[in-house]
């Protein structure tokens, strides 16, 4: 069988939601060997789809029990779920340490649910590098609803707005999530807000802080991102969260808005990939390992400045060599 032939049989066997083609398809876009552009152009004018829902938000807040309740709720809806986990990198192995597919063993037996956990490796912002384009293996093989839930870093952690349709960001009471440590960041990516382990004393500390936050600065959009309340270890507040999230999507698709946020978020990401993709060419063709590792050295010994050295590069590019 052709490469190429391959590759179709491949995103035949996707569209038709086959596990095991979920999991080689991913696997290919995770190694970013040949085939993973080819079956990422293959799959494309599949997706756009799905909704993309991201759940982020400080570590400990209780987020891949939310997104296990949240893909219970809208699996008694009928709709199909894929669920991205960016787990920590293994500062031993390298590789995820797996913890969210651990929690969400609930699910093993349900095939209107697919999970994937992957690592960060070293990737800043929340999310693995790949992680939009295994977005766009769930999306294209049909599932409803993809939920990216972030690895939790914090006020970094704003790489998800440029993914997702909708943005829940998960606070909880007594670890500090007062206004001194989200005003910045990570308040200003939400699309709703959730309280979760809201049974604890402080929540409506916390929900009153969030809302003096809202008076300081209205969003270009005109939305007021509201505040849902969650126990996530019981389910509460899970029906509201889902109400809250329809809610946006419908205000979305007044006046354009869905339309604009979807340019907003590809022009960025396209931008990423023309950086990804020039980055790689510059290693590949015009930056040995030995190069740079002596470009380092002289610049560390301060023997030549970074800015002439990454111009030259640059000008190299295209040249004949």
């Amino acid at each position: 069988m052709t490469s190429n032939n391959h590759i179709q049989e491949l995103v035949r066997r996707i569209r038709a939601g086959e596990p095991r083609a979920l999991a080689r398809g991913i696997s290919i876009v995770e190694d970013h060997g040949a085939q993973s552009t080819e079956l990422l152009k293959a799959l494309f004018p599949f997706s756009g789809n799905a909704v993309l829902l991201g759940m982020t938000g400080s570590p400990g807040a209780g987020k891949s029990t939310l997104v296990d309740q949240v893909a219970h709720a809208y699996r008694k809806q009928g709709k199909t779920i894929g669920i991205v986990a960016v787990d920590p990198t293994s500062p031993f192995s390298g590789g995820a340490i797996l913890g969210d597919r651990i929690r969400m063993q609930s699910h093993h037996a349900d095939p209107g649910i697919y999970i994937r956990s992957m690592a960060t490796r070293g990737s800043l912002g929340g999310l693995a590098s790949t992680t939009a384009d295994i977005a766009t293996v769930l999306d294209a093989s049909g599932r409803d609803i993809v939920m990216i839930e972030t690895v939790g870093v914090g006020q970094d952690e704003v790489d998800i707005v440029r993914l997702a349709d909708v943005t829940v960001v998960v606070l909880v009471p007594g670890m500090g999530d007062d206004v001194q440590t989200i005003k910045a960041g990570i308040m200003e990516i939400a699309d709703i807000f959730v309280i979760n382990k809201s049974d604890r004393d402080g929540a409506e500390r916390v929900e009153r802080e969030i809302r003096a936050m809202q008076t300081l600065a209205v969003r270009k959009d005109n939305w007021t991102p509201p505040i849902v309340k969650t126990v996530a270890s019981t389910g509460t507040g899970t029906a509201e969260l889902l109400a809250a999230i329809e809610k946006y999507r419908a205000y979305l698709e007044q006046d354009g808005r869905a339309r604009a946020r979807r340019i907003d978020n590809w022009r960025e990401r396209i931008a990423e990939m023309l950086r990804d993709a020039l980055f790689q060419r510059v290693l590949a063709y015009y930056l040995s390992e030995g190069e740079a590792t002596r470009y380092a050295a002289e610049v560390a010994e301060h023997k030549r400045d970074p800015y002439s050295l990454v111009e030259k590069i640059i000008d190299n590019l295209g040249k004949p060599e």
